[in-house]
């Protein structure tokens, strides 16, 4: 909360702590990355994705009153306006995960073997999900309730980002409370509105609790609320 990422990024961009790069043709390794789930459709009217930063000289303890309430506003939605519902994100067929996921698995040689190889593991998968009975150690009912309880719709690195399904009347609420601290000079912000949320995971083990999921606005989210914050 005191500024030391855009810090670190401001000290990268000037050259210091540089990494070199890596051999020519390496691969990260993104086992356990994916984009299987399909988005998540706005239950409250809108998918809110937003992102504040400090502006320069903004007294720490007064920037950090105006982000709580901020994030207080949101406490009148049933569950902060997580997007995700407690239940679990629907299992419905996604429309772009296999695709993307496809162009990041690059232990088979073949594009086409790969989208092969994960539509059938997604089938597989989907079905399990959909009937909701245990089979051996995997039990999709609690798995869709550990992804709810593990997604990170709201977080905090120097500024606030949150990606929240908000009713018109706590968004106006929302705004009149960013624009009473950016006129305070305490921050910026920007915004992103859409119908839907989007989910891409990081799942070392379907059998364990330690998977993360990262959530944004599915047309746009943090990228177009940055842009605009910038802009403005």
């Amino acid at each position: 909360s005191g500024g030391g990422l855009a810090w670190a990024e401001t000290r990268m961009k000037a050259g210091d702590y540089v990494v070199a790069p890596a051999p020519p043709g390496t691969q990260p390794d993104l086992t356990g990355l994916s984009c299987r789930w399909a988005h998540i459709p706005a239950r409250n009217g809108t998918i809110l994705s937003l992102v504040t930063r400090p502006q320069d000289g903004a007294d720490p303890a007064a920037h950090a009153a105006a982000m709580a309430r901020i994030v207080a506003v949101t406490r009148r939605l049933a569950r902060d306006g997580h997007p995700v519902p407690e239940e679990g994100p629907p299992a419905d067929w996604p429309r772009d995960g296999v695709a993307i996921e496809a162009r990041l698995d690059t232990r088979a040689a073949s594009p086409l073997w790969r989208r092969v190889r994960l539509t059938a593991g997604l089938a597989l998968a989907w079905v399990i999900l959909r009937m909701g009975r245990r089979i051996g150690g995997f039990d999709p009912r609690r798995y869709r309730r550990t992804v709810s309880a593990n997604a990170d719709f709201r977080k905090l690195d120097d500024g606030l980002k949150m990606t929240i399904d908000i009713d018109p009347a706590t968004r106006a609420a929302l705004i009149a409370e960013l624009d009473a601290a950016q006129a305070a000079g305490l921050l910026r912000y920007g915004l992103s509105e859409q119908a839907e949320a989007m989910m891409t995971c990081f799942v070392p083990s379907a059998l364990g609790d330690d998977h993360v999921h990262f959530i944004d606005g599915a047309a746009g989210g943090y990228t177009a609320a940055a842009r605009q914050m910038k802009a403005g």
